[in-house]
């Protein structure tokens, strides 16, 4: 069996979630090829060197482009992998969204997200109607659909026709070797030192998309402000809508908070850690996620956390975070104080716990099962042709 997974729909030089998710899932399920059993990556020139070394049953098939040129890498996608896979053997392909041509006998697709029906203004007009008139063929024509939660199996057949016996629930997980409880000192001398923290504080992780919900999460600190003390708001993650991040540091003046407001930018991933260590609590008060891994990653830090009581969010969280209406600045303010109060030691003790039971072993494990399925289930209808 050989399996290409298409790694082309990130930008290598600003690495997305599903970048993360690939360097750790590859080498996992590397581990448990059998003898017969290989990897082939689609990268570009410009994304190989940000995957390396997985192993000698791992090889790759170069495109011209990745993300850092959309139309050329999704033309280049629909064009050249129904000539190049077949040239290459490939059994199975791995992707996001379906080509026009199938480009090998057996299709599997990740749905990471529904946003184009869900969250439409996070995207590109071009990109949402892409992938509105994409997905219902996509999950048509694939043998198999990987979703990573029931939230975001709900969005799927509520938007989609897709048969119910294609889908697998695969949950994601967290790196366990790089977020875990640490030394709080030690991470309180590398934020403050590097990145202006100045005073005990609540901590936000996520790209500044709107429907990440930073503004409600202001207005919610605004409301907690006097429960909170002295306590500031750091904000980690890089700038992906500019002008909607004008509007955040205006909504802060004008509540009353900008001189609480640490924004920090965008850090590479292992980075975050010490914010997690150290925090007072970390709040993820998204609009709509379909698994929400910030959530996971602060509490296998051992880092209360305050998360939306929508979509996925709480069935990540499974009672080991405090929930909150999103919609409702006052609500997020309550679970602030109690998260920063009465709660914390107990949210503390829970987050390592609840984070445990989400292992990238696990997910690859899954993850591979599929891919061998697909396989048997190609083989058989050649054996009985």
């Amino acid at each position: 069996m050989r399996v290409a997974i298409n790694l082309l729909t990130d930008d290598p030089s600003n690495p997305s979630g599903a970048h993360w998710f690939w360097t750790r899932m590859i080498p996992e399920m590397a581990d448990l090829l059998a003898e017969d059993e290989e990897f082939r990556l689609l990268v570009s020139p410009k994304s190989r060197s940000t995957h390396q070394d997985y192993g000698s049953k791992v090889g790759y098939i170069t495109f011209p482009w990745s993300n850092e040129s959309p139309k050329m890498r999704t033309l280049t996608e629909h064009l050249y992998a129904p000539v190049r896979l077949p040239a290459s053997g490939i059994d199975i392909f791995s992707t996001l969204l379906a080509p026009i041509v199938r480009p090998a006998p057996g299709l599997v697709v990740h749905i990471k997200t529904m946003h184009a029906h869900t969250e439409p203004q996070a995207l590109k007009l071009i990109n949402r109607l892409y992938r509105q008139l994409s997905l219902p063929r996509t999950v048509k024509v694939a043998d198999a659909v990987i979703l990573n939660s029931e939230s975001l199996r709900a969005e799927v057949h509520h938007y989609l026709d897709v048969d119910p016996a294609k889908v697998h629930l695969i949950p994601e997980a967290v790196d366990h070797d790089l977020f875990r409880p640490g030394d709080r000192s030690q991470a309180w001398d590398q934020v403050t030192g590097a990145y202006g923290v100045t005073k005990p504080f609540v901590l936000f992780v996520s790209s500044l998309w709107q429907y990440k919900n930073a503004a409600g999460l202001i207005r919610g600190f605004a409301a907690a402000k006097a429960e909170l003390g002295e306590r500031q708001l750091v904000l980690v993650g890089p700038d992906r809508d500019r002008d909607y991040v004008a509007e955040l540091h205006a909504l802060a003046e004008e509540v009353d908070v900008a001189g609480d407001v640490v924004w920090v930018g965008g850090v590479p991933l292992a980075e975050t850690v010490p914010f997690y260590r150290c925090a007072d609590v970390f709040v993820y008060p998204s609009f709509n996620e379909t698994f929400g891994l910030p959530i996971l990653e602060a509490m296998a830090c051992g880092c209360p956390v305050v998360t939306s009581n929508t979509t996925a969010m709480p069935e990540t969280a499974g009672g080991a975070a405090l929930l909150a209406d999103p919609t409702d600045p006052d609500s997020i303010a309550d679970a602030l104080v109690k998260a920063c109060g009465p709660e914390n030691e107990r949210l503390r003790n829970a987050g390592p716990e609840r984070a445990g039971e989400f292992t990238w072993a696990a997910c690859a494990k899954n993850t591979l099962e599929v891919y061998r399925q697909v396989h048997a289930q190609h083989r058989e209808k050649v054996t009985n042709r």
